[in-house]
C-alpha cells in the first residue's frame, strides 16, 4: 500500500490539511486575540465560551500554545520534519479532543475525532522509523517515497506564507480568495508532483 502513488499523495495532503487547520487556528493566539467574536466571561463557567476566555486571559499560556500549533503544523505541511510534527502533534490534538467533548461544542467534537484519527494514521504510515521510539530497532523501507521530492516541500512552505499573511495582512472579507488561491496552487502543485514521480520509480 505504502508503494501506491495515489495514496502518498493522499498522506502528502493529509499532512498539509491538518497542518493547515493548526497554522490558521494558533495565528490568533500568538496575537495574543480572542479565539472568540467576544467575551465569555459572562457565560456559565462550565460553558466552552467561559474556558476560552479563561485560555485567553492567561496571556502567556494562550501565546504558548498558539506557538506550540504553529510549530506542530509547520512540520507537518514541509514533509521533510513530518514525522516529528505528528508525534508532538498527536498529543495536542488529543488533548483538544477530549476538551471538545467536555464542553458543548456541538458538532466539533466530530472535526477534532478526524483531526486525531489523521494523525493516527500518518504515526502508523511511518511507523517503521518511529518504533524506536519504544525502543524497537527501526526498519528500513526500500519504497520509494513521493514525498522525498523537493516539490512538496516549496508547496508546503508556500502554503505557511500565505497562510500566515492571510491572517496577519488581510481583511476577513477577502480571506475566501485565499483559501480559493491556496486551492489552485494545491492543483497546480499535485500536477507537477505526479508527473515528476518518474524521478523516484514509483
Amino acid at each position: 500500500m505504502k508503494g501506491k502513488t495515489w495514496m502518498q499523495i493522499f498522506v502528502i495532503y493529509l499532512r498539509y490539511l491538518i497542518g493547515f487547520a493548526f497554522i490558521f487556528a494558533s495565528l490568533v493566539k500568538i496575537q495574543g486575540l480572542r479565539f472568540t467574536a467576544e467575551s465569555g466571561a459572562a457565560n456559565p463557567i462550565n460553558s466552552a465560551w467561559h474556558f476560552f476566555e479563561t485560555l485567553y486571559e492567561s496571556g502567556i499560556y494562550w501565546r504558548f500554545i498558539g506557538l506550540a500549533q504553529f510549530i506542530t503544523g509547520a512540520m507537518l505541511i514541509t514533509q521533510r520534519y513530518a514525522k516529528l510534527g505528528a508525534v508532538l502533534f498527536l498529543p495536542i490534538i488529543a488533548n483538544v479532543f477530549v476538551i471538545t467533548i467536555s464542553y458543548d461544542f456541538r458538532g466539533t467534537p466530530i472535526i477534532t475525532a478526524l483531526m486525531l484519527l489523521s494523525t493516527l494514521f500518518l504515526i502508523y504510515w511511518d511507523w517503521d522509523s518511529l518504533k524506536v521510539l519504544i525502543n524497537k530497532a527501526p526498519t528500513n523501507s526500500t519504497v520509494k517515497r513521493l514525498e522525498h521530492n523537493r516539490i512538496w516541500v516549496y508547496l508546503g512552505i508556500i502554503f505557511l506564507v500565505i497562510t500566515t499573511c492571510t491572517k496577519f495582512f488581510i481583511k476577513n472579507e477577502y480571506i475566501p480568495f485565499s483559501f480559493l488561491l491556496m486551492l489552485l496552487i494545491g492543483i497546480v502543485g499535485l500536477i507537477i508532483g505526479y508527473k515528476r514521480r518518474r524521478l523516484y520509480h514509483i
